[in-house]
């Protein structure tokens, strides 16, 4: 293994994995308020950068992108404000399942109605970030008489940076504004908090208003690296086990999982990774294995935690 590169892919991993704790965050932000787990997020996170890319293209509206990018997260809020108003309300005290297949159901639609407007072709995503010029960093150590250094891209650099200050808002936001503050007591107990005087069903439309915001830009953080096609909204399928492994109702969980995420897809791109006795057919599974290996992580720390990492155990007496 050379383990010259350890740190590289290490760093890179992390900073990939800043979007993909964004992206759970939304995820963990409707749980909270409203008890629904959205398998719609990939889509609702596909459809906010597919408007983002039309509004700034030549064959679309040709806005400058920052003007493109506040339309966009415009119509990501109408959709999570739909979506709760007509799909998810009338559900309500319906058996979990059936809310489930309904999220599901969603991600379906929406999907369809993404390829019926916007088609298939695989596009370039606009230059928001400097990718032509790295940043060079020389470690304070050597390997073999060799110096160290991390060759960090810009855009891999200020998505994370991005997706951090998110984060740190929506902190900040459910801390200190009468409206996070609402939609916490919400999310610990709905009857207690309409007692009170909440509006419940007015929390769950922000809630996932908030949550098509967040959608929009993690999905615009990652076009900016990956470019923009239908398989952008399968980035979720790596969202779900950060969710999970952080810890299902747990927000500061949501970006650690996050990050742990990315961090474990980076260390399996590593060349001639260790694979003991198993052989060269073991290590090129171990590369291949960056879209199964936040699983494998989630059932090593669920067997342990069942809660999660920052999730917690609720006991109900009867």
């Amino acid at each position: 293994m050379n383990w010259q590169l350890l740190p590289q892919f290490a760093i890179t991993g992390l900073l990939n994995g800043g979007p993909i704790a964004l992206i759970a965050l939304g995820i963990v932000l409707i749980f909270k308020s409203s008890e629904v787990f959205n398998f719609a997020q990939g889509q609702m996170l596909l459809i906010g950068t597919m408007t983002t890319w039309w509004f700034a293209s030549d064959d679309g509206m040709g806005l400058p992108l920052w003007a493109a990018i506040i339309c966009a997260l415009v119509v990501s809020v109408l959709l999570g404000l739909l979506i709760e108003r007509l799909a998810l309300r009338p559900m309500t005290g319906q058996p979990l399942l059936s809310i489930i297949l309904m999220t599901l159901a969603l991600a379906q639609l929406l999907q369809g109605l993404t390829i019926l407007v916007f088609g298939t072709v695989q596009r370039s995503f606009p230059v928001i970030f400097d990718v032509t010029n790295p940043y060079q960093i020389t470690l304070p150590f050597t390997y073999n008489d060799n110096p160290m250094i991390l060759v960090l891209r810009q855009n891999l650099v200020w998505s994370f940076v991005v997706a951090m200050v998110c984060v740190t808002l929506l902190w900040l936001f459910f801390q200190y504004t009468s409206t996070g503050l609402a939609m916490r007591a919400t999310a610990e107990d709905h009857e207690t908090a309409q007692s009170v005087g909440i509006r419940i069903n007015r929390v769950f439309g922000i809630s996932w208003a908030i949550a098509g915001i967040i959608a929009a830009v993690g999905g615009i953080l990652i076009a900016t690296a990956s470019g923009l096609d239908l398989s952008l909204s399968i980035v979720v399928l790596a969202a779900f086990p950060a969710v999970l492994l952080g810890g299902l109702e747990s927000i500061p969980g949501a970006v650690v999982g996050g990050l742990i995420v990315g961090l474990a897809q980076g260390l399996v791109g590593l060349p001639n990774p260790p694979t003991f006795f198993l052989g060269p057919e073991a290590a090129q599974a171990i590369r291949n294995s960056a879209a199964i290996i936040p699983y494998v992580i989630l059932l090593i720390v669920l067997l342990f935690r069942p809660d999660g990492l920052f999730g917690q155990k609720r006991i109900e007496r009867i």
